[in-house]
């Protein structure tokens, strides 16, 4: 039996100390995934609280010391849909399919505004949370669900916003058309928040090495934006080969549905939502077994 020798101010004697060690019952053992596809969704409900914790954290963080705080929500899409009006629609005289250009580009700027920033946000996962991770454990996959969680704050807002103008414009005669396929909504934005984890954990698996994928990733955002039909119908793209190719951007189809489901205007394809789908699936395991691989080791070389 282990006791304690007073004379040697409490230090165990007789080599209990292994003893103690051995006998010692942990109420939780840390150990490193050995499937690196392996995802302990009960060990992420035991830290909700840290969940809740850092979607507070990055909500405050994103507009601390700011005058208008939370109102750029709004100022920003807004500013975006009299920019975008303005040049695309007044100067180059693109169409929008007869939809208001209002409604038409802040939908497009919503969508797409959700997917790149999760996109941005989980691909600075371990870079930018690396001095938490060296000193707290906790799932490091609630990194890239706090991204996800935090910029659908921001998408509800910008939404309410749409759903308002929506209304106005209802309300004063213009034709609109919602389809039936407006219940798949959820599905569509869950489906590119999938998407855009996906690709977040492949590149912030590889920006603990190199860094220069961060400013290769803004680059990307920036001009995949124009491949996309956002600012753009994709009708108006007459030739064949350009429209196939712009539709192989797995973004394209979901954001094409969104469209078509809300403004009556755009390509819904069973076909090519199933492409984007399967295209998702294959990146979020290639993403996840990636993370997991680097979550081992990742505090060496960040």
């Amino acid at each position: 039996m282990a006791f304690l020798d007073t004379e040697r101010g409490g230090i165990p004697a007789n080599g209990s100390i292994l003893k103690m060690a051995n006998n010692e019952k942990w109420d939780l053992t840390i150990t490193p995934k050995d499937k690196l596809l392996a995802v302990d969704w009960k060990e992420i409900w035991r830290y909700r609280d840290m969940f809740v914790l850092f979607v507070e954290r990055a909500f405050r963080v994103a507009y601390k010391q700011t005058i208008l705080g939370p109102l750029w929500f709004i100022i920003t899409p807004v500013l975006s849909v009299i920019v975008y009006a303005t040049v695309f629609g007044g100067i180059a005289n693109i169409p929008t399919d007869g939809i208001p250009p209002i409604l038409f580009y802040l939908l497009g700027i919503s969508v797409w505004g959700y997917f790149s920033s999760c996109l941005s946000a989980t691909s600075n996962s371990f870079v930018s949370n690396a001095d938490i991770f060296g000193k707290v454990y906790f799932p490091r996959i609630i990194m890239p669900l706090v991204a996800v969680t935090t910029n659908l704050l921001s998408f509800a807002i910008q939404l309410a916003i749409f759903a308002a103008f929506y209304i106005y414009y209802a309300a004063t005669g213009t034709e609109l058309t919602i389809h039936w396929q407006v219940v798949l909504f959820p599905f569509l934005m869950l489906l590119l928040a999938f998407m855009a984890v996906g690709f977040g954990m492949i590149f912030s698996s590889m920006t603990t090495k190199y860094r220069d994928l961060q400013i290769m990733l803004a680059k990307i955002i920036s001009l995949w934006v124009y491949i996309t039909p956002v600012i753009y119908p994709l009708s108006m793209v007459t030739n064949e080969k350009l429209h196939l190719a712009m539709s192989l951007n797995p973004v394209t189809p979901v954001m094409e549905a969104i469209k078509y489901s809300l403004l009556g205007q755009g390509q819904f394809s069973w076909l090519w939502l199933a492409y984007s789908a399967v295209f998702t699936l294959i990146l979020l395991i290639f993403g996840l077994m990636m993370f997991n691989k680097v979550q081992k080791s990742f505090m060496d070389t960040v």
